[in-house]
């Protein structure tokens, strides 16, 4: 006590002294603002994004986020990306070399593009652990390299959403899936036929329909089905679960817009075909030269789309390097064969007759049989038949009953 009345300095350095060590001592058990930065702050996202206007983009878009904002990071990973700027790009895609590549973009780039085309993005933040996060962004950042970032595209076995969820999947443990699809299942041109009836996208559904044959009415599994179109990955996402509780820890939307009305499409392929049909009636029944000149040449023009058709519906049958247009029953109705009859309508060889008879039995029996083929037609193909059953059999009429020019008899030498 007397100490500390007679050297009051001397205690407010012992009191000093005390108080570091105190800290020092603190500063010593490990704590949050301590612990060194490691791969626990990534997050990873799946975006899906919704359908656009464009025909590749008819049915949504899936791309992979990587963020971390320790490091100031926020990269988008797209399997979308192609360069249809080549000038063999069309005839690359119709015979199914389709070239895509797996691009990395900023964040904020990506969704300006989705901000421009006012189309609504939704992102499924995942429950992976920090192991998994960090290997699965260095698989995407290998994957991006110049010889490992391009694939052949498929329609339904191989496509961005394939890449992207099946990357996800094949770096998450023990994953689950929950069945996602109604019973019975849909086919997988059901399934794109929601989206294009949804958008009133006929003439793009006749002509998806036209030239994909059976294969397209396989009734995919559970799996194959989150693998083929965007919403049903993210739908899968949303019923999955991995060791550690469920896939999708959070979810949100990050870009949303109102919907807009659209007038109601009303051109579409079936009214077009009805209107053939009762032009061609029209025609028929007025028996006036120029109206049985401009039915002629209606039907040389009608066999010869239908034979055109025809021809590419074999080409990509026999030459297309996937099987998504093989097995097509619809080119029993564009018969190829058509763009060598119509050079002999005005002809008339005896043999035409026959060849409209067998069209219009072939047309009449996939009529009948509509409901019941394997392969599932779109549904204006039913009036086309029709045009086809009608137009075939009034070819047959004519070129019976027409007139053989008379053989002038022989001169008699006598």
């Amino acid at each position: 006590m007397y100490f500390s009345q007679n050297h009051p300095t001397v205690n407010r350095q012992l009191l000093s002294v005390i108080l570091l060590l105190c800290l020092l001592l603190l500063s010593s058990f490990p704590g949050k603002s301590q612990t060194p930065e490691d791969s626990c702050t990534l997050e990873i996202s799946l975006l899906t994004c919704a359908p656009g206007t464009d025909l590749y983009s008819l049915f949504g878009h899936t791309a992979i986020r990587v963020r971390d904002q320790q490091r100031g990071m926020d990269v988008v990973y797209n399997y979308g990306t192609f360069d249809d700027r080549d000038p063999l790009f069309y005839f690359h895609f119709t015979n199914g070399i389709m070239i895509y590549s797996l691009s990395a973009s900023t964040y904020e780039d990506f969704m300006l593009e989705y901000e421009y085309d006012h189309r609504a993005v939704v992102a499924q933040s995942l429950n992976l652990t920090c192991d998994q996060k960090k290997n699965l962004y260095e698989a995407l950042r290998q994957n991006t390299t110049e010889e490992n970032r391009f694939y052949n595209y498929q329609f339904y076995a191989d496509n961005c959403t394939t890449r992207a969820g099946k990357i996800i999947a094949s770096h998450s443990s023990s994953l689950q899936i929950d069945n996602i699809l109604p019973n019975p299942p849909p086919t997988y041109r059901q399934m794109i036929h929601i989206y294009l009836e949804r958008q009133q996208q006929y003439w793009p559904e006749f002509g998806i329909d036209m030239l994909l044959g059976a294969n397209l009415d396989q009734k995919p599994s559970n799996e194959q089905a989150m693998y083929f179109l965007p919403d049903y990955l993210m739908n899968g996402f949303d019923h999955a679960h991995t060791g550690t509780g469920p896939l999708v820890r959070k979810k949100e939307t990050l870009l949303q817009f109102p919907e807009t009305k659209t007038g109601v499409a009303w051109f579409t392929p079936s009214l077009f075909f009805g209107l053939l049909i009762l032009l061609s009636v029209i025609l028929t029944l007025k028996k006036k030269r120029p109206a049985q000149k401009a039915l002629q040449i209606f039907d040389i023009v009608l066999f010869s789309l239908l034979g055109l058709i025809g021809l590419i519906m074999l080409y990509v049958w026999i030459f297309r390097v996937d099987e998504v247009c093989r097995n097509n029953i619809n080119i029993f109705w564009a018969l190829p064969t058509h763009l060598a009859a119509v050079f002999f309508l005005r002809k008339n060889p005896s043999w035409l007759k026959y060849y409209f008879l067998i069209t219009a039995v072939i047309a009449s029996i996939l009529l009948i049989g509509f409901v019941w083929w394997p392969q599932q037609m779109n549904s204006a193909v039913a009036p086309l038949l029709i045009l086809v059953i009608f137009r075939s059999f009034h070819q047959f009429i004519k070129l019976r009953n027409a007139k053989v020019p008379a053989v002038p008899p022989a001169k008699s030498r006598i």
